[in-house]
């Protein structure tokens, strides 16, 4: 694993270069999310209702969950103690609302950054504003050893 920017050197200018090097993945890359904010204190992102729907056209379920997944993991990840890799615990969504067009943005902030634990609160909103998702995701950090893969 190459050296990235760890919560030691923690300003903008070190995120968006973890974004950078690091990339969302094939995934996110798939369902369109496009990172449009990433510091230190939250991660903001956009991902299209168009291609993401379940066949009655609305914004499928399980598209929020990557949203929140793709924004609360690489927070927690370069929020990552030195030596460790943040590796998903537990992830639950509640829908309440519809995107049914546009982009939807999703708005990522800890709730705890622990020694061992992350938990992100991820707030995903349709174009008027309104919240169609609240997604919680906690992290665990994993100590990464020569033996070990992430």
């Amino acid at each position: 694993m190459s050296a990235l920017p760890s919560a030691a050197a923690s300003s903008p200018e070190d995120a968006i270069e973890y974004i950078r090097h690091r990339g969302l993945g094939a995934l996110a890359d798939r369902m369109g999310i496009e990172m449009i904010e990433f510091t230190p204190e939250r991660a903001v992102a956009t991902m299209p209702v168009e291609g993401n729907t379940q066949p009655v056209m609305l914004l499928h379920g399980g598209a929020y969950v990557v949203l929140g997944e793709t924004l609360g993991s690489m927070h927690a990840n370069f929020r990552a103690p030195d030596g460790c890799v943040a590796v998903g615990l537990d992830i639950n969504a509640t829908h309440t609302g519809s995107a049914t067009e546009g982009v939807v943005t999703g708005v990522c902030t800890p709730i705890k950054l622990g020694r061992s634990v992350a938990v992100h609160e991820i707030v995903v909103s349709d174009a008027r504003g309104i919240r169609c998702s609240t997604i919680r995701i906690t992290n665990f950090y994993k100590r990464i050893t020569q033996d070990s893969e992430a």
